[in-house]
This record gives structure tokens, sequence and C-alpha cells, in this order.
């Protein structure tokens, strides 16, 4: 869980951050004393939630909390002041909670298991692709993922460009040596590739990942966190990640 903390009182943001720190001790707290600098941080980083004191300088919580929104419909707003006159002005903003002041990790566990847009990670992804720009795959921890061959690595993506659906063996061939003759020599070497990409994925752990049948290949896509896959989701985090580039590395992603 990623989550934003915002006050410009230095002791108020203190005692805002080692109450979530007490809760979630996991989460990855990012802390501002000014709301333009955590703009700036959140145009390039999607985060959960966002605990932000209504009664700022320079710009309200509240103002603060519509530029969010703005960016990340479904981020949760949890706003933190010591004045109730803004309870209103919170609930139009369709928040996800108020917290009023002096802030303890009572209130921050009863705000965060009530939240307006739970979070739900995808606990039983075993890869994390990266679809926007060039095609990559990674590990949960972050850990890039080798394959042998490159083109283990493109055929996989291929895969994950279909989206779960089954792909033949010819398929492939015609995917990724489009003008090429489909004939003996290719499918031995096609063998090869495919080989190459499971013992890779093995390697890792994650070769239930994909599929195997009978001259066939898909992937298990409950089994991965996608850009791709979170954007048709209309995921407010991968809409604003993309680039106009999709696996940037492939001629046949050209036509997406």
């Amino acid at each position: 869980m990623k989550i934003l903390a915002a006050d410009d009182e230095a002791l108020a943001l203190e005692m805002l951050v080692d109450s979530i720190k007490e809760v979630k001790p996991d989460a990855e707290i990012f802390e501002f004393s000014k709301p333009s600098k955590l703009l700036e941080f959140a145009a390039e980083n999607q985060c959960d939630v966002a605990f932000l004191d209504i009664h700022m300088r320079g710009m309200t919580g509240v103002e603060l909390a519509k530029k969010l929104k703005e960016a990340y419909p479904k981020i949760n707003i949890i706003f933190v002041t010591g004045f109730d006159q803004y309870t209103g002005d919170a609930m139009m903003m369709k928040a996800s909670g108020y917290i009023m002041k002096p802030v303890t990790p009572e209130k921050i566990k009863e705000e965060l298991d009530d939240l307006r847009h739970p979070i739900e990670p995808k606990s039983n992804a075993v890869l994390r692709v990266q679809c926007f720009g060039n095609f990559d795959v990674f590990t949960p921890d972050g850990s890039p993922v080798h394959f042998e061959r490159s083109k283990s690595k493109e055929v996989f993506a291929y895969l994950v460009h279909r989206h779960g659906s089954s792909c033949t063996i010819k398929e492939i061939a015609a995917a990724l040596f489009e003008d090429e003759p489909y004939d003996s020599k290719q499918q031995a070497y096609l063998q090869k590739i495919m080989s190459a990409m499971m013992k890779s994925l093995k390697n890792i752990g994650a070769e239930k990942v994909v599929n195997k049948k009978y001259n066939s290949l898909s992937v298990n896509t409950a089994m991965l966190d996608c850009d791709y896959y979170r954007f048709e989701e209309l995921d407010a985090g991968a809409v604003n990640s993309y680039m106009n580039e999709y696996m940037s590395q492939y001629y046949w992603a050209e036509f997406m």
C-alpha cells in the first residue's frame, strides 16, 4: 500500500506519519509539508490513500484532493483537521474518511478498514509485466526476469499481448517471423525458443504462468500484474502511465 501524508505543521505531520506506521508498518509512506511538492510526486507515482490536512497554507486540503482526484479518480482521500466546519466540503469531495485531530493510530485504523475504494492487490500474481514503453518482466520484488534468448522473451510478450487467448505455434510464428515460410526448420527453431522460455520461467518458479496444450500456448492472466490488463480495466494509474508506446521493441505490437 502506498500512502501520501500532508500537513504543513511539522509536529502534526510527524504524529500523522507515526500513527500510520503503527497501523500499517509495511506501507510505503510519503510525507509532505507543501501541497505543491505532493502534487509533483503524485504526477509520477500512483498512490492508494492520501491523508490530507484540510487547513494548509497556499492550498487547502480540499483543493489538493480535487487535483489528486482528477489524476486518480479511485484514490482514497482521508481528511485530517482540527476544524469541524470543513466537514461539508470534505463530503462533497466524496472523501473516504474524515479524522478530527489529534490523530491516533485507532482513528487511522478505523478509516483504513473502511475505505471508499478498497485496495485489492493481486496477491496471487507471480510476475509483474510492463507493456507500456518497452516490454519487461519482473518478479514481485522488482527484480528483472532474465530470458536466455531474446526470442523467448518475445514469445512471452506475444502471449501476454493475446491476453489469455490460446495461440497455436503457427500463429506465434506468423507474428514473430512475418514473411518467413512456416516449414519444419522454423518449427524446430520455435520449439527451442519455447523450451528456453519455459526454462527461464521455471528458474524463478513461474512456469505455471504459461498454460501448455497440444500445439498451443496461453498465459494465465490471473497470475500476472500487468499494466496493459489494468489499463483495460480503466485503472487510473495504468491509464495515466500510458504514453502512446506499447511493447516498443516489437514490430507486431505497432498494430495494437
